[in-house]
């Protein structure tokens, strides 16, 4: 018997042998933080610095924050200027020799879009066109493979899987776009973040705000924006949850003004994720939800088809 509890136990402590250690990743949002885990899978161990409700443009790394991104094995953020503010943290970690990887990186100039207040660096919010956002796994996987070069092939295998499930989402929220009158196909959010969204499924996106938070909306900007919803008839706003509501409700008191009610027609998700263990809290569950509230608010449809990915996936 104590041989053979013996022998039990040796194979577990062998298994546990066999298996390579997890890399530690540190991302900066939950959406990287959701790309590098569907690529890496049980070789990977993520922890994403940025919450739900987080701001990503204004966001300043804490003391516990950089001491995480210096003890990891790989770091991957977004790029294209979304997280201004951590550029030295970054830099540190470089010298270091540690891979800090934005995720943007093999993005071809040409499906970027410019920032129109700062034409020198594109739009970030790429992962709004969740056809583009599936193409930047290509450069996850690139990078997992050069630091863990016997992972390679899961990674792969990983990223094709998600690719196919984000595909058959992408073509979902088309569907579901196509079904709002077309008059009515506009959104109006607190920031211009759904530029890509817009593009991609065909919707007119105007924000109070501009690219960055940083930026502030001006009164004459405000103005035109309530002449246009009330010329339009345009139904209904949109705040996000990561910005404050302040400058909606300006745009909703501006319109009752000239004697046209518009309404808040949900909360998007646009800078951050829901809260973990939602579906919300997860890339694609984030993404239903926001073309769904869209839909519903601007008089779409939000029938479900076959193939669509769960919102937890």
């Amino acid at each position: 018997m104590v041989l053979i509890f013996g022998a039990l136990m040796n194979s577990h402590v062998q298994a546990a042998q066999d298996q390579p250690p997890r890399l530690s990743v540190v991302t900066t949002t939950a959406m990287v933080a959701d790309a590098v885990k569907h690529v890496g899978g049980d070789r990977v161990e993520v922890v994403s610095i940025m919450g739900e409700g987080v701001d990503p443009h204004l966001y300043k790394p804490k003391a516990s924050d950089i001491r995480r991104i210096l003890a990891a094995d790989l770091v991957f953020y977004t790029g294209l200027k979304l997280e201004g503010r951590m550029g030295d943290t970054f830099k540190r970690a470089r010298e270091r020799g540690l891979p800090v990887q934005p995720i943007t990186a093999g993005l071809p100039k040409e499906q970027l879009l410019v920032d129109p207040e700062d034409e020198a660096h594109p739009d970030p919010h790429v992962w709004m066109d969740v056809q583009l956002w599936a193409s930047t796994l290509d450069e996850v996987v690139k990078v997992l493979c050069e630091k863990d070069p016997e992972g390679c092939e899961t990674y792969r295998l990983n990223a094709a899987a998600y690719q196919a499930s984000l595909k058959a989402l992408h073509q979902r929220i088309k569907t579901m776009v196509e079904t709002i009158p077309e008059p009515q196909r506009v959104l109006v959010t607190a920031h211009d973040a759904f530029g890509y969204f817009g593009r991609a499924y065909g919707i007119k996106v105007h924000g109070i705000q501009g690219i960055s938070t940083e930026s502030e909306a001006g009164l004459a900007d405000l103005n035109e924006l309530v002449a246009y919803l009330v010329e339009h008839q345009i139904p209904a706003t949109f705040v996000e949850s990561s910005v404050s509501r302040k400058n909606v409700q300006a745009l909703i008191e501006g319109t009752r003004a000239r004697g046209h009610e518009i309404v808040i027609g949900g909360e998007l998700y646009s800078d951050a994720m829901g809260k973990p263990g939602t579906p919300e809290g997860t890339y694609v569950g984030m993404m239903r939800h926001n073309a769904e509230t869209v839909c519903k608010a601007l008089g779409g449809s939000t029938a479900s088809s076959e193939g669509e990915p769960e919102a937890g996936s």
